[in-house]
């Protein structure tokens, strides 16, 4: 490639994200949990979360905040179409075909990523490639996970934590040096730790294997405490490299959005980044552990809440099942 050709840079466009509109409390949660408020937002620092009534799926989810975000960019056509999640409303085929399909999109490409929690990072930096290759001029990435139709009936661990919800960006061809601009990433992941955060059964391991896999291996499985330590120490390293990738120290940060997964972890890694905790923003209190959709509806929050302003230097971070983790860099836009 010459050195006078031009490559266009991922921008970030215009954020949105949505939620069902039924609200769990903690004093909602099931009896049977035997838990109380206090013990919750003790361990998880989570208040409440939203849960989908039956009939609502993730692609019901994913379509409405899709529709938002593209409201608030009516100019310009979305020529690729990106889901993140890891409750798919079937296991073949992908959600994003179908969801460019209902937004009267069909005919892009379209395809999803499955990489847990970490998603939308990696969804991110997806798309950005699509656009630093000239493949996409604008691309539409949706998060969206119902971890709520996961989670076994028995399990108060995890159900305390999860909740449901979509974010979506849009990306477009920009110039370098434009506000909104994504910067770099981090990216990794460690597949020894693949059977600590899992749903074990429903896949052709399972098929290959008759009899291995019973009804309760069908639900979402997670080994919290050993998962702490992992996702601190990885977003920790990861925030770190993607920072060094671009020459930022954490003192220049002005905004740290990591994955909602626990309150107290998102402190942790805070404090080993030496970053104070009025520049770490989110919304766990009020959404829960939302999945791949953690990210961007946390930035959406942000953005409606005024926590975050155009030219602040932003940092992203998330660890989820795999083990996958990643982060990612940005100059804040102008959004509405």
């Amino acid at each position: 490639m010459s050195e006078h050709t031009h490559r266009p840079v991922p921008v970030l466009e215009a954020v949105a994200g949505i939620v069902p509109p039924r609200v769990v409390s903690n004093e909602d949660l099931p009896a049977h949990w035997d838990t109380n408020d206090v013990w919750v937002r003790r361990r998880t620092g989570i208040g409440t979360r939203h849960w989908v009534d039956e009939g609502t799926s993730t692609g019901d989810l994913a379509l409405a905040a899709a529709q938002a975000v593209l409201a608030k960019n009516p100019a310009g056509d979305v020529d690729a179409v990106l889901v993140a999640t890891s409750t798919p409303d079937h296991p073949m085929p992908g959600m994003a075909p179908v969801l460019a399909t209902r937004l009267g999109l069909g005919g892009v490409a379209a395809f999803d990523v499955s990489a847990v929690c970490t998603g939308f990072v990696y969804g991110l930096a997806t798309a950005s490639g699509m656009i630093a290759a000239g493949i996409a001029r604008r691309v539409l990435l949706v998060a969206a996970d119902v971890y709520s139709t996961l989670i076994s009936p028995d399990d108060r661990g995890a159900g305390v934590v999860f909740g449901d919800g979509a974010g979506a960006v849009v990306l477009r061809a920009g110039e370098s040096g434009e506000a909104g601009e994504v910067l770099g990433f981090d990216l990794g992941s460690d597949g020894a730790g693949h059977d600590l955060i899992t749903v074990p059964g429903g896949g052709a391991r399972g098929r290959a294997e008759p009899g291995r896999y019973g009804p309760a291996d069908g639900h979402f499985h997670m080994s919290g405490r050993e998962v702490f330590q992992h996702a601190v120490t990885r977003m920790t390293e990861s925030s770190l490299a993607a920072l060094k990738n671009v020459g930022w120290t954490t003192s220049e940060v002005d905004r740290v959005v990591a994955h909602q997964a626990n309150a107290r972890i998102l402190s942790l890694v805070g404090q080993r980044l030496s970053i104070s905790d009025e520049k770490v923003l989110g919304n766990i209190s009020r959404v829960g552990n939302t999945g791949a959709a953690s990210i961007p509806l946390a930035l959406a929050d942000a953005v409606a809440r005024d926590e975050i302003h155009a030219g602040e230097k932003v940092l992203l971070t998330a660890f989820g099942g795999g083990f996958t983790w990643g982060s990612a860099t940005l100059v804040w836009p102008e959004v509405a």
